[in-house]
């Protein structure tokens, strides 16, 4: 059994120092099942953290499925096949009725980039408004919003950042409305913007619960309001659904918990509980536009075994009634977060959407200082702990927890008696 250390010596020689990787102590991790993970010498973690096996770490079901349609066919779509049109008619379903039309794909980045081609092609513009700590991929062309990764700036003349809507720290002091009119604005001043330098605008491309953002509380009439400029400037919304969506937020989908709907959706992780297929979903008219003008295709996109596991998880999603649970364990979850909020001031505010929750950790109640060390020294208490989870937010101060949506209320006490601990450890 090879030590991490000998395995950390051989990936660096091979992959470099820089390949991201978690915790001050790397996991050589080499099972998964449901909400657990079990590294080399037999250690068992609870996953609070990976969104991509929505339905659980090697679920039998969707293995099964997999397994099955691996041994009999894998070819790509430009052959009929009944899976895929099975898949797209099911998934469909799921969404408002506008939203009639599916193109799979590998990744959301892929996702993310097609959409963004749609968007340019159907208005002839580039502009494209995203969020100051975005990520939405890392194509080249959505490379260019990665605000999350450049230090909250774009990259290029093509893209135009607004400040991430929160309540938590609200722009000019602002509440209620006023301050979501003060935030679409900005939208309005962006599109503005683009138009005045000759680029002109195309989208705005945003994760409806800003999940990279760290889920503010987002502003009232924001989306509504950001939407509806968007749109009278000829403009298209996207909404990138690859965290929000399947169930995670406690809606099938992230946009019904909004008030709009959306031009553009796009998939990603979670739709093959981690074979690597993702979607975009759109009008017909978008979507006849665009492929009239590109005569687009994806070798491996949509292929009968990826085809196989996006049914296969849509079948669990339904069938074990995740959706519900998202939502009933997610909220059982932020009662407890709530509670240890009453005994830490580190907690300055927990936020939740289903079972997607952060907790923000500050140093000072009132002036809201981020407290980054403290979020850094509480994953690692976790860790030890037998609980993996992570950081997000734009000063990496807040703590990142999305497991699997099978996470029973077993787990949940068990996250809330060790973040206690860690709590402690702190005091």
């Amino acid at each position: 059994m090879m030590s991490v250390n000998k395995l950390l010596a051989r990936r660096y020689k091979v992959m470099g120092e820089y390949a991201p990787l978690f915790y001050d102590q790397p996991i050589h991790i080499v099972k998964g099942q449901g909400v657990w993970l079990y590294d080399i010498d037999g250690t068992k973690y609870l996953d609070m953290y990976n969104n991509v096996p929505t339905v659980g770490h090697c679920n039998p079901y969707a293995v099964k499925r997999i397994t099955e349609q691996v041994q009999t066919l894998n070819v790509h779509t430009r052959y009929l096949h009944e899976t895929i049109v099975e898949y797209s008619e099911r998934l469909l379903a799921t969404f408002d009725q506008s939203l009639d039309m599916l193109v799979m794909t590998c990744t959301g980045s892929e996702s993310n980039d097609i959409a963004i081609r749609m968007a340019r092609e159907h208005t002839g513009k580039m502009g494209i408004i995203c969020t100051d700590d975005a990520y939405h991929g890392n194509t080249t062309v959505v490379d260019e919003i990665a605000t999350q990764f450049h230090q909250g700036q774009v990259k290029g003349c093509n893209v135009k950042s607004i400040p991430t809507p929160d309540s938590y720290r609200p722009l000019d002091g602002l509440t209620g409305t006023a301050l979501g009119s003060a935030y679409a604005d900005k939208v309005k001043q962006a599109i503005d913007e683009f138009n005045a330098e000759g680029i002109g605008f195309a989208a705005m491309l945003i994760c409806p619960i800003l999940a990279n953002e760290a889920i503010p509380v987002i502003p009232e009439k924001f989306i509504e309001l950001a939407a509806q400029h968007v749109r009278d400037a000829g403009g298209l919304v996207i909404f990138d659904e690859v965290q929000s969506g399947f169930g995670r937020t406690g809606s099938m989908w992230g946009y019904q918990q909004t008030g709009v709907v959306p031009d553009i959706v796009t998939l990603g992780k979670p739709m093959g509980n981690g074979h690597p297929v993702a979607g975009v979903v759109t009008s017909t008219k978008l979507m006849d536009e665009f492929r009239s003008r590109s005569e687009y295709f994806n070798t491996f996109g949509g292929n009968p075994v990826s085809s196989a596991a996006a049914l296969a998880v849509l079948d669990v999603i339904q069938k074990d009634n995740l959706i519900e649970n998202a939502r009933k364990i997610g909220a059982y979850l932020k009662d407890g977060l709530e509670q240890l909020k009453e005994k830490y001031q580190l907690i300055g505010d927990v936020r939740q959407r289903g079972l997607f929750i952060v907790v923000e950790l500050v140093l000072d109640l009132e002036s809201k200082e981020p407290a980054p060390e403290a979020a850094h020294a509480i994953v690692e208490s976790m860790k030890s702990q037998g609980i993996l989870l992570s950081k997000t937010g734009i000063a990496r101060n807040a703590l990142k927890m999305r497991p699997p949506i099978v996470f029973n209320q077993e787990n949940a006490d068990q996250v809330l008696s060790a973040l206690n601990q860690a709590l402690n450890e702190l005091n």
